[in-house]
Parts: structure tokens; C-alpha cells; sequence
């Protein structure tokens, strides 16, 4: 068998057999295939898609491993949730204590920055200190003691999906629906956990850009959980403009903060205790998922959740102090505002754009060897249907470097459209499936 025999075959619009997509995964995490080829086969794939059947072999493939995390002596039910990504996309910082304060068990695997979105590593190490590189005898660990770990790949977890992540990123394949869905569930599939909360991104500033596709992607995956005997439920959210107001890696850490006090935008705290409700809701803490927005909430109103981050931070290395005093996290000396050259109100926002601009200007990855610059990012002033005046900022950069700077203000100028009177905003959860 020969890796350029089946790239041939997939360009050509055939079906891999399951024993041909292993030989390719597992060639692939053993270095006998390079790069340019599962390029070259990831592409072929993006373009001819692949069959449900190829699809629930690759997720087997990618979740191969010598060994596997085991939670049986952890008597508390486990759950995770998991965002397909987005701009301004925090929530995993703030659901992860919550749930946990409640009383679940919550491992969560967690991604670096992808394309134009995000990653919650990048974001959990802009905290001074912060471990996300725990082997799995110390995220087992952490997880008895805290209630929820916050950890990337380890070589065990899915040790394909590790170097294929990447790989998408650095390779423009990310967008391709069952290459996210057997990235996701390789990772999910493999903590041990008894349910999953999902969140499909749909518009501009999600990989899936119609609530078409976003479904579908939903499907495949509720689909590909049950299959091995998980409860799973997939929320299909509005990203057409960043969630929250921050987009950058430290700026994102005190927006989440800010909600476990009680504040912060209401978009991203109304999605936050949506998605723990449900959480609470699958493992039988909350008999609704009315109850589990309540417990949810009562987490944060009494202080739990916020006591749970800073457990969280405490027990993974990371300075605490930090939380209370946002001057030991990464910060810029240079900002500036983009304002805006018309009156009137935000009728669109390509959220693309706005994350692209972030990448700009360090907080993500244009190549996969790329360092990400923690304290760059932006402030969304303006959102969707907002007023604005003549020379009003939109959006405050935080920068180091001038020429990023210039090049992402041109970026947000281009990313809004201002007109007489905005259109009514669509509500934030657009579909739920599988509950």
C-alpha cells in the first residue's frame, strides 16, 4: 500500500476502505508519511468529502493509542463541552469552573489558535505559569483533586489529531465538516467522559458560514457520539460578530474573569450558562435545563465558580493573583482606536475579518511554528445594530508593533458596514440537536 496510490483515489472522488485510512493516520503519527502528503490526501478530502463510513474510520484511527485515559475511579459523573471555534470565543474558561463547582468532573482537552479563531491553550497560558502540558497521570491527578483539568494533546490523546491540527491550520483544510468532526471526536472520545456538550459556530466568523452546513457538521457529530454510547448535544450559535467584546489571547482571560464576578457582555455570559446548563442537564445534576441556568447561575452568583478558576489555576502552575490584578497578565503599551468614518448603525460585521485582524497583530497563527504574542488583541466597541457617530471607535487595537497595527485597522474598517438603520439581530442559539 502506498500513501500516493490513496491520495490518488480520494482526489479521483473514491472511498477509502477503513484499512487504507489507517495506514495512512497511523503512517502518518509514526513519521513514515510526511507532511506534504497527508497535505496533499487532507485537501483531497476537503474537496470530495467523505462518507460516513470513512468518517467513523478515521475517528477509530485517530483515537488509536497504546493507551487511553481511564476516569472509572472518579465516582462524579464527567462531562465536557467542546466550540467548533469562533472570534472572542471564551466560554470554555468560564463553563469549566462553573460545572465543576457544581460538582462534575470536567476534563477538558482543549486546541490552539486555528485559522482566524482562537485557541483555549493559547488564552490559559497568557496566565503566568500555566501548565496546559500535563502528562495523563497528572491531569488524572488534578482532576481528583479540582473537579476539571484544562490540558492540550498529550502524546496519548489522540496522537494523530496532535499533529494533524496543525497541520489543517497551516494548510487552509480546516473548513472541511468530517475533518472537524473526527477532529473533535477523536479528542472527545478518548476522555473517559459520560456526555458532551457541543457548540456549532455558524456565519462569518465561524468555519461553517451558513446554518446549513452548521447543522450538518452538528449532526455528524451527535451522530458519531451516540454511535459509541455517549449523550450528546450539539447548540448551533450565532458568530456573526465576536462574542464578548475581547478578542485576544489576555484580553479574552479578564473578560472571562469579569463574567465569574457577575459582569461582563451579556452575550457571552447568556451562552455561557446555556451551554453548563446543558452540561448539568446530560449528567443528571439539573433535572432541566431551566434548573441547570439556575445552578449555573447560582455558581457564579455566589462566588463558587470564580474560588473554582482560581483552583483551577492554582493547582496547573499558573499565578492566581493574576485574576485580581490584571497588570501581572501580558499587556501592551501602544493602543489605538479605529474609528468610524460614518454615522449611523452596524448593519454587518464580518467577523472573519475581525479575527484575521487579530491574527494580524500576533494573537493567533499564520503558520503552524508561529509564537503567539498573549497580550496583543482588540476591544469591540460597536457590535451588531449598535449607533455610531462620525469618528466613534469601533474597535481598539492592542499592539506591539506599528506596521501589524496598520495593516489590522484596515482590516476592521473593511469588516463593518454602516447604513441608515440595522436589521433585527437573529437570537444566539439558532438550533439545538440531539437533546
Amino acid at each position: 500500500m502506498r500513501a500516493v496510490d490513496l491520495i490518488h483515489k480520494k482526489r479521483d472522488g473514491g472511498a477509502l476502505t477503513p484499512e487504507e485510512i489507517r495506514f495512512l493516520i497511523l503512517g502518518y503519527t509514526a513519521g513514515d508519511i510526511p507532511d506534504y502528503q497527508i497535505s496533499a490526501w487532507l485537501m483531497a478530502a476537503l474537496w470530495r468529502g467523505m462518507s460516513r463510513a470513512e468518517l467513523a474510520a478515521l475517528v477509530e484511527a485517530m483515537m488509536e493509542s497504546p493507551r487511553r485515559l481511564d476516569l472509572s475511579d472518579l465516582s462524579a459523573p464527567k462531562v465536557d463541552k467542546h466550540s467548533t471555534g469562533g472570534v472572542g470565543d471564551k466560554t470554555s474558561l468560564i463553563i469549566a469552573p462553573i460545572v465543576a463547582a457544581a460538582g462534575v468532573v470536567v476534563p477538558m482537552v482543549s486546541g490552539r489558535a486555528l485559522g482566524h479563531t482562537g485557541g483555549t491553550l493559547d488564552k490559559l497560558e497568557s496566565i503566568p505559569g500555566f501548565n496546559t502540558r500535563l502528562t495523563l497521570d497528572e491531569f488524572h491527578e488534578a482532576l481528583g483533586q479540582v473537579g476539571c483539568a484544562l490540558i492540550g494533546q498529550t502524546a496519548e490523546i489522540a496522537p494523530a489529531d496532535r499533529k494533524l491540527y496543525a497541520l489543517r491550520d497551516a494548510t487552509a483544510t480546516v473548513e472541511s465538516p468530517t475533518l472537524i468532526c473526527a477532529s473533535i471526536m477523536s479528542k472527545k472520545l478518548s476522555e473517559s467522559i459520560d456526555a458532551l456538550v457541543l457548540d456549532v459556530k455558524t456565519g462569518s466568523g465561524a468555519f461553517m458560514k451558513t446554518e446549513k452546513d452548521s447543522a450538518y457538521l452538528a449532526e455528524l457529530m451527535v451522530e458519531t457520539g451516540r454511535a459509541v454510547g455517549k449523550k450528546v448535544v450539539a447548540l448551533v450559535t450565532g458568530m456573526e460578530e465576536p462574542l464578548g467584546r475581547a478578542v485576544g489571547n489576555s484580553l479574552e482571560v479578564i473578560e472571562s474573569v469579569e463574567v465569574l464576578r457577575g459582569g461582563g457582555p451579556a452575550d457571552l455570559r447568556e451562552l455561557c450558562l446555556e451551554l453548563s446548563a446543558w452540561m448539568l442537564h446530560l449528567v443528571k445534576k439539573a433535572a432541566t435545563v431551566e434548573e441547570g441556568r439556575r445552578k449555573a447561575a447560582e455558581m457564579i452568583e455566589s462566588g463558587r465558580a470564580l474560588r473554582k478558576f482560581q483552583e483551577i489555576v492554582r493547582r496547573q502552575g499558573g499565578d492566581e493573583r493574576a485574576l485580581e490584578d490584571y497588570s501581572l497578565l501580558p499587556h501592551t503599551e501602544q493602543r489605538r482606536d479605529v474609528t468610524s468614518p460614518v454615522g449611523g448603525r452596524v448593519v454587518e460585521i464580518n467577523c472573519e475579518k475581525i479575527g484575521l485582524a487579530s491574527v494580524l497583530l500576533g494573537a493567533g497563527r499564520e503558520r503552524k511554528e508561529d509564537a503567539v504574542d498573549p497580550a496583543v488583541g482588540l476591544i469591540v466597541h460597536k457590535k451588531l445594530g449598535d449607533a455610531v457617530q462620525p469618528g466613534e471607535p469601533l474597535v481598539t487595537l492592542h499592539y506591539n508593533a506599528a506596521p501589524r497595527a496598520d495593516a489590522a485597522a484596515a482590516l476592521v474598517i473593511e469588516s463593518y458596514h454602516i447604513a441608515a438603520s440595522a436589521p433585527e439581530k437573529s437570537p444566539l442559539v439558532r438550533q439545538i440537536i440531539g437533546p
